[in-house]
């Protein structure tokens, strides 16, 4: 199909959603302006598919007469620390349980589990955040686009910033820069692999 994508229905494909997650998340706090993060984003937490329908609460699942099950895979509550649901969210003896049910295998996941593994969501997340906060080209400010092959984003920032997101299926060969100030996933050959950020120096 030449490098073409293609969408599946079915099941979300983990490894490939938090590549792309990572990488959206550097070109998002690579842009000018305010950014919001939300619940969980900064852990990579992935749509629960498959709460039971008991436990369905979104009125986008009443209202289309249990046809459509609306946003409760991405409410879930946070999972904070600990091994085994509730995950540190509320206490173990807790006389109510969260509203939503979390899953069993939540535990990678939790902020405990994340700290400090320089190769987790959450530690992408706080070093880009104290990069753009430290780094003069990042928050406010002009942008430029730069030009790039089909499938792949370029951005400029001044002083010294570019932020390169490849979308395409094939890895791309990064601009010339003077270092690699961070990737959202590993930089072999100075090639960036689909699905990959990178924010440079130049």
């Amino acid at each position: 199909m030449g490098g073409q994508r293609v969408l599946r229905p079915g099941p979300a494909d983990l490894e490939l959603g938090t590549r792309r997650a990572r990488a959206a998340a550097l070109l998002t706090l690579a842009l000018p302006g305010g950014t919001y993060i939300y619940q969980g984003e900064e852990l990579g937490l992935p749509e629960v598919e498959d709460l039971p329908e008991e436990v369905l609460q979104d009125p986008v699942w009443e209202r289309s007469g249990h046809t459509e099950r609306g946003r409760d895979g991405c409410r879930v509550p946070i999972p904070w620390s600990g091994r085994t649901a509730p995950y540190g969210f509320s206490p173990e003896d807790a006389i109510a349980a969260p509203w939503l049910p979390q899953p069993a295998d939540w535990a990678p996941y939790t902020v405990e589990a994340q700290t400090g593994d320089g190769t987790s969501m959450l530690e992408l997340y706080r070093a880009a955040l104290l990069l753009r906060r430290e780094h003069p080209a990042l928050g406010d400010g002009s942008l430029t686009w730069l030009d790039a092959p089909a499938g792949v984003l370029a951005l400029r920032r001044d002083p010294g910033f570019v932020c390169v997101v490849n979308l395409s299926a094939e890895p791309y060969q990064l601009p010339e820069h003077t270092s690699v100030l961070m990737t959202s996933g590993p930089v072999a050959n100075n090639r960036l692999a689909p699905d990959q950020a990178a924010w440079l120096a130049v």
